[in-house]
């Protein structure tokens, strides 16, 4: 009540003086009562009671004692005609109670699709010698169903008698019992036509006071519809507490589950080594001696000791055979075998350097299978066996006084000139999640919105109320974006403050290209909330669009992968510039004085405003 009467320009005080006279005269529950929890007869009561907050001057009723007592009934009927005779108000009404339209001044009987006749009640009484509208509904009714032929003349006679008739106010009114009650009468000015044919200004003032669609004024909304369309929005949060909790704990751990379980070295991966230089010898991988001098016994053993303990877990194989199908039944992800007579073999290959012959180079080699089903750590475990190599050549240079240098390979890498020499799969995905967990969030927030309201019945009766369609959308990106930066801190904070995230750039532009991110996300769910009529359309139309977007954004993938017609058709999605931009300031401290990182922002607002548009379209259509 509260609402419709702010969408009618109402005040507050004057809100709740007509209110207390609407409860007490409809017999409503306490105003503290929500609607959904009324019965069906006092919804309808309540739908009446909208309809007669503001006082209007012309007010359309459909119905509106179906399922009151009679009591009830006979005291509506009774305000309606009061208000008729004393306030200038007109009263439509359609009902199926033919008898209680004997109160109404002028009343018309239609069936079929067609108008019978359309008179003031005593005189449709006295014209067919009836004692009851019912008797006359069926004489006419009769007549319908036996001179068709004849029936147009009948209604031409009918419609002319109405005609002279319409608007004589001095036709009796049969009112059984006096009510008492007489309506309140808000913001209703007499409007007297000038000489000219136009209202006066000052009450083309107070019709703008009241909130009217005044399209001389170029208003884009008014104080009234303005505080309604809002705090309905923060209403129906607060009426959910338990929604709103989770919608800020949903990004927060979606943040937390991506750091931990993206980005990080996999660990308790089982290696198969066969070493028959051990073997040979009836030692195993524990007994085996590992100098740390530069003694050349053993290196077989001196290698796997270089091999990282945090990630790998070495099982010792006595048999080739026997380890290889350890990796075809899933129990190993490689195999490491040393023949028997590597040190001797890898010895005279550094002695005799590029006069070794071919059987001591294949000799000194050690053997490695790999299962590479799984390329991440395949290609992990081939960076580790590589490292451990050169970790192990560089310790023997070393306790045998020579350059460890000889060791590594003849590339010197400098330091990076973005990011670091042991990059983060973290870092690199990070700045694309943001935006994806903010983008897709908002669409979530805003894909039902609007088809909450209509299913409610609500929208519609705001369109009724007056109540524009970019009033209806902008309340409701006002509301959302409110609980959207809400969102964007928490992802953020968490990101780059909890799990330190590199973050290079600057902090206030970084917070300002997610938080459009995150206004471009609200848009387009007002477009999926505006285009489809059902919720689960809306749900099927917001999660189809994930992957996609997620896949062609450069997200989880460099976009220079892509084929180069799915590279351009990449490059028109929302995310794939911002995605580009915020990488660029987060990973190499970029400002907005670069392509790279201004054209995530361009591309950004032109989304924002297509989508805003595309919006107000479909909202108009569908309203007109």
């Amino acid at each position: 009540m509260m609402y419709f009467g702010w969408i009618f320009g109402m005040e507050s005080s004057d809100i709740m003086d007509r209110l207390t006279f609407l409860l007490n005269f409809l017999d409503l529950p306490s105003q503290s009562r929500l609607v959904k929890n009324l019965s069906g007869g006092q919804q309808r009561r309540v739908s009446f009671a909208v309809a007669l907050m503001h006082d209007p001057e012309l007010l359309i009723l459909d119905e509106p004692t179906v399922g009151v007592d009679p009591l009830l009934r006979q005291s509506i009927w009774n305000h309606l005609v009061q208000i008729s005779k004393d306030g200038n108000k007109t009263v439509i009404i359609t009902t199926h109670y033919i008898e209680e339209a004997r109160q109404a001044h002028t009343i018309g009987l239609m069936r079929s699709g067609k108008l019978l006749a359309e008179e003031a009640p005593a005189k449709l009484l006295t014209m067919y010698n009836c004692q009851s509208l019912e008797e006359v509904f069926l004489k006419l009714s009769r007549i319908q169903g036996q001179q068709n032929s004849t029936n147009d003349e009948l209604l031409s006679k009918n419609m002319n008698l109405a005609t002279h008739n319409w608007g004589k106010n001095q036709q009796p009114v049969y009112v059984t019992e006096e009510s008492g009650v007489v309506g309140l009468n808000f913001h209703q000015k007499k409007e007297e036509p000038t000489s000219n044919g136009y209202y006066a200004q000052e009450d083309q003032d107070e019709k703008g006071k009241q909130g009217c669609d005044c399209g001389d004024y170029f208003q884009l909304t008014t104080k009234g519809k303005t505080k309604a369309l809002l705090q309905k929005n923060f209403l129906r949060m607060w009426r959910n507490v338990g929604v709103m909790l989770f919608i800020f704990a949903l990004p927060v751990m979606q943040v937390i589950l991506f750091c931990l379980a993206i980005g990080r070295d996999p660990t308790g991966l089982h290696l198969a080594i066969v070493n028959d230089e051990v073997t040979k010898n009836n030692l195993t991988m524990e007994t085996c001696p590992v100098y740390n001098n530069c003694t050349i016994k053993y290196l077989s053993c001196r290698y796997i000791s270089a091999l990282r303990t945090d990630t790998i877990i070495k099982d010792e194989y006595s048999r080739l055979d026997d380890a290889l199908d350890a990796v075809k039944q899933g129990d190993a992800w490689g195999v490491i075998h040393f023949n028997e007579n590597f040190t001797d073999a890898l010895s005279a290959r550094m002695i005799l350097g590029q006069t070794s012959d071919e059987e001591t180079l294949e000799t000194s080699q050690f053997s490695v299978w790999l299962d590479m089903s799984n390329q991440q750590i395949g290609l992990m475990l081939n960076r580790d066996l590589q490292f451990a190599y050169r970790t192990f050549a560089q310790n023997m240079l070393t306790s045998c006084g020579n350059n460890p240098k000889v060791a590594d390979i003849p590339i010197q890498f400098q330091e990076p000139i973005y990011g670091s020499n042991d990059p983060s799969f973290t870092d690199f995905v990070a700045p694309g999640v943001i935006l994806t967990i903010v983008f897709f969030l908002a669409v979530a927030l805003t894909s039902s919105a609007l088809i909450i309201e209509r299913m409610e019945g609500l929208l519609d009766r705001s369109w009724v109320a007056g109540v524009l369609p970019h009033e209806v959308l902008f309340s409701h990106v006002i509301t959302q974006f409110v609980v959207m930066c809400g969102q964007t801190a928490l992802v953020l904070i968490f990101m780059i403050s909890v799990f330190n995230v590199q973050c290079e750039g600057n902090i206030f532009l970084v917070v300002l290209l997610t938080i459009l991110q995150g206004l471009c996300g609200m848009c387009f769910g007002f477009v999926i909330s505006a285009v489809c009529e059902l919720e689960r359309n809306a749900i099927q139309l917001a999660l189809g669009s994930f992957y996609p977007t997620l896949l062609l954004s450069g997200v989880i993938w460099p976009v220079e992968g892509m084929p180069i017609v799915l590279r351009y058709i990449s490059y028109c999605l929302p995310l794939t510039l911002a995605t580009t931009s915020l990488r660029s300031m987060m990973s190499r401290g970029w400002g907005f004085s670069e392509p790279d990182v201004y054209y995530g922002y361009l591309s950004t607002i032109i989304w924002i405003v297509a989508f805003l548009t595309v919006a107000l379209m479909v909202l108009k259509m569908k309203k007109g």
